[in-house]
């Protein structure tokens, strides 16, 4: 598909966002326009199979995920959102580097209900933070997997009971390797699978 591989040149070299000017956020925002009108699967949070599985953050607008990048000594590395379909369950999953042996994790478990053929809403239920070291971490997989055998992290490990930390999430393309959503806060979220 043309438009597809016209927004993976936009973003490429542009560090998931951090490195774009305003004039390239303009052309990006419009070749997801393109794609969006384009999308291959008419009702995405039926998709099930589509959906299912580990999501490679390639491009945002989200300022809470591209802040993450200004903590001093820190470089955001790679940012997963793993979709368990199953389990209505979504892992988001962000790899912090840095110094040596600082190498860190900051996690967020949420919830999510598909409320249209769309969009889902998501509650947030747990945020993990911690060395990559101590947590043992090798992959997400790996890492969720310690998460659903009940481990307890020693770091930030708590549970999020206030109900005002949801949102909702409308899913706007989806095909077999590229996943294109739109946040409650006006975010914009291209991904791969990986």
């Amino acid at each position: 598909m043309i438009g597809k591989m016209e927004l993976l040149e936009a973003i490429a070299g542009k560090n998931r966002g951090l490195l774009t000017k305003e004039t390239d956020k303009l052309a990006i925002v419009a070749l997801v326009a393109q794609l969006e009108d384009r999308n291959p699967t008419p009702r995405p949070t039926e998709a099930t199979d589509l959906l299912e599985g580990n999501w490679r953050l390639l491009y945002t607008t989200s300022r809470e995920l591209l802040g993450i990048d200004n903590l001093p000594l820190f470089n955001l590395g790679q940012i997963y959102q793993c979709v368990r379909t199953k389990d209505t369950k979504i892992y988001n999953i962000a790899e912090v580097s840095g110094l040596p042996f600082l190498e860190s994790i900051i996690s967020v478990t949420a919830t999510f209900i598909p409320v249209s053929e769309r969009r889902v809403n998501v509650r947030f239920d747990r945020a993990i933070s911690g060395l990559q070291r101590l947590f043992d971490y090798q992959n997400p997989d790996n890492f969720i997997q310690q998460i659903e055998s009940g481990k307890k992290y020693f770091g930030i490990d708590f549970n999020i009971t206030n109900r005002e930390q949801k949102g909702w999430l409308d899913i706007t393309y989806l095909d077999e390797d590229m996943r294109i959503g739109r946040g409650n806060e006006g975010s914009l979220f291209v991904l791969t699978k990986s």
